[in-house]
């Protein structure tokens, strides 16, 4: 099938050329395969880098969005533009293993319609780890979408739950919920974890809990009030 990789990217201007490298490696295992590098409205050096990567190699396509609007945004930008069938999701800062993305592909089957990875063995701060640990069990609490890891942004899905997600700020944090909301199968994978290069976090932290706090009692509104399936495309529910 033909497959969409979609890298949301702020201020990743030294992540930028290492990731594209590894992703357009990806097209011996993926021949029909496009990739999204949806630049956030940054502020160093990542638009000309994903420019350069693009002329370098044809899969690579950029959109820029003009200022910043966080990762729901950009994620949304670039899984609506993406034209594959499968659409995968993956991290601009290099902590995500592009090698586990035909793993996570291959687990898209009949019976799956998302595959949502976890990192098995994080390699993170202290801090980091403590906070992703009490954002879960405080999401599992209320959306029990069954995700251990929705901190995780490498999943794979079927292009059609593009639909499911509703264009608000915040709804990238609860993805596998708003799947379950649709009724869609998900499945888990554990996947690698790798060390930060260059750069620092730009969307998780502990500053952040208490605005997920509020993106919660939205979802909570969002799942008594949605009509299901109606947000798919003609001829793909």
């Amino acid at each position: 099938m033909r497959v969409s990789v979609v890298v949301p990217v702020f201020n990743e201007a030294d992540n930028v050329p290492i990731l594209a490298e590894e992703l357009a490696a990806l097209r011996t295992a993926i021949p029909e395969l496009e990739i999204l590098f949806v630049d956030d409205g940054s502020q160093d050096n990542t638009w000309n880098r994903i420019e350069a990567a693009g002329r370098k190699h044809p899969c690579i396509r950029g959109i820029r969005c003009p200022t910043n609007r966080g990762q729901t945004n950009a994620m949304l930008t670039g899984m609506r533009a993406a034209q594959g069938e499968a659409i995968a999701l993956i991290d601009g800062d290099l902590q995500n293993d592009p090698q586990d993305i035909p793993r996570l592909l291959a687990a898209l089957d009949a019976q799956c319609d998302a595959v949502c990875g976890f990192r098995a063995k994080r390699r993170d701060t202290w801090s980091r780890r403590a906070a992703s640990r009490v954002g879960n069990r405080i999401r599992n609490w209320v959306t029990h979408d069954g995700v251990r890891d929705t901190g995780c942004t490498l999943k794979v899905l079927r292009a059609p739950l593009v639909w499911d997600v509703p264009p608000v700020d915040g709804a990238h944090r609860f993805l596998p919920a708003y799947f379950r909301l649709h009724g869609r199968r998900i499945k888990e994978m554990p996947v690698n974890h790798r060390p930060r290069q260059h750069g620092q976090s730009k969307y998780t932290n502990w500053k952040r809990l208490p605005r997920t706090a509020f993106d919660l009692i939205g979802f909570i509104w969002y799942r008594k009030r949605v009509l299901r399936r109606l947000g798919a495309k003609p001829g793909t529910a």
